[in-house]
């Protein structure tokens, strides 16, 4: 199956003909050599999700589509027992005719968070790196963007996002299997997001000069980290693990995240929303089947994770190209 034969012809005719120069090659070795040992049986599920005619879409206040009563009791038990081959659900949630995905994470709280304050998406481009199955894709096509890309390099997060795209069918929403080190300078999109990776990358530094080559010049990126405590000059730098995460390598201050991003040549910068994850946002369900931040705590002090640092604490910035 291609994947992504759709997506060539839509930017050859739009402002990112020039990713054709790289990505195509890019994709046709992922596809090649780089498939996940369990990539034909998702794909095999993602071919038998039951054919519908979906009579409602919602990616303004949520993101569902379709009614229950578009489809048969039969369909409906196919279709929970289809999606649920897709596990672990990480970021939602979905309502697809009428069933609920309860991921792991209500990404809906950060979107209500962030969307008052950033610019108005309409007729945008935009570019979310790192967007996990894409549940911010849709959310960022409801607010009005013109054409919507996520690059996330986690093989079943990309295909729970096909899954969904099975019912919404929409061409201007768009995942590709990516990381942000294949990205060229693009110097095309109106918005880029970042939420939630800043701290995975080895060198911050590197990142944010990546995510700034994708904006077209004046361009806003908008960006979510986990920060902690402190001046300009505060760091935190885990040991081996941070929250039970592996790959957790820098936690700034607010203040020295601005002054990161100042660095790198952004303008306008400004701090928007602090807020301690709680237990309401990241948390079991029998979507997951793992582990959730309960887990991830000191069980006698939720102030601290469990391995002693100041426990999980986000912010969200905004800046300008």
């Amino acid at each position: 199956m291609n994947y992504f034969s759709k997506f060539y012809q839509q930017i050859a005719e739009n402002r990112l003909a020039h990713w054709l120069n790289t990505l195509p090659a890019q994709l046709s070795h992922w596809q090649q050599h780089e498939l996940h040992g369990e990539f034909k049986h998702w794909q095999k599920t993602l071919a038998a999700l039951p054919k519908t005619q979906a009579k409602f879409l919602d990616l303004q206040q949520s993101v569902s589509v379709g009614k229950r009563s578009d489809i048969n009791d039969g369909e409906f038990k196919r279709l929970e027992n289809l999606l649920r081959k897709f596990k672990p659900w990480r970021k939602g949630p979905y309502l697809i005719h009428d069933l609920p995905i309860d991921t792991e994470w209500r990404s809906d709280f950060k979107w209500d968070r962030l969307h008052n304050e950033i610019s108005d998406l309409s007729d945008r481009y935009v570019l979310d790196i790192g967007c996990g199955s894409g549940y911010h894709l849709w959310r960022m096509r409801g607010a009005g963007a013109k054409f919507v890309v996520g690059i996330d390099p986690t093989q079943l997060f990309f295909m729970q996002f096909n899954a969904i795209k099975h019912f919404i069918k929409d061409e201007c929403v768009n995942l590709l299997p990516l990381g942000v080190e294949q990205l060229p300078e693009l110097k095309s999109f109106d918005t880029v997001f970042a939420m939630g990776v800043l701290y995975h990358r080895r060198s911050p530094i590197d990142f944010l000069y990546q995510l700034k080559a994708q904006l077209v010049q004046g361009g806003e990126l908008v960006l979510e980290t986990l920060v902690v405590d402190g001046d300009a000059n505060t760091v935190l730098v885990p040991g081996e693990r941070y929250a039970k995460m592996r790959n957790v390598w820098f936690l700034p201050s607010t203040e020295a995240m601005c002054a990161w991003l100042e660095r790198c040549g952004f303008s306008d910068i400004r701090l928007v929303n602090t807020d301690i994850t709680a237990f309401e946002e990241q948390r079991k369900t029998d979507w997951i089947d793992t582990e959730s931040l309960q887990d991830f705590l000191d069980p006698n002090d939720s102030s601290k994770t469990i391995e002693g640092y100041p426990a999980p604490k986000r912010a969200i910035f905004i800046a300008n190209a």
